[in-house]
């Protein structure tokens, strides 16, 4: 198994894909090539982003994809409370746990990388 696959950070971003492409897939049809793309391209870019980074040599460069993944997560993050905002996603909550959860995993492994430099 790739290491990428054992980390807990890969396997809950995973899980935060599946729950962005269910709850996009009620948008308005409208917004299909404007906020339902542009989410899901951000959420699959979290998990993408760790695992290239997992297979590149050192930590720096493991570093900088981890960061790549944050900074997708930043924008999902505010495509969810613009879709909050435009109603289109009722109770936002859940989501916004999920993101929180993500964020706290990457932020643990950035640290861990940082301390074995």
């Amino acid at each position: 198994m790739r290491s990428h696959k054992r980390l807990d950070v890969w396997k809950t971003a995973m899980q935060l894909v599946k729950e962005i492409y269910r709850i996009t897939s009620k948008f308005p049809e409208e917004e299909r090539y404007g906020l339902t793309s542009q989410m899901r391209r951000s959420a699959v870019s979290v998990p993408s982003n760790i695992a290239e980074g997992a297979a590149r040599s050192g930590h720096k460069e493991f570093l900088r994809f981890l960061y790549i993944a944050r900074g997708s997560l930043s924008e999902l993050e505010t495509q969810i409370l613009i879709a909050i905002e435009l109603t289109y996603i009722a109770e936002g909550k859940a989501i916004t746990n999920d993101i929180e959860k993500v964020f706290a995993l990457l932020g643990g492994l950035i640290k861990s990388v940082n301390a074995r430099k």
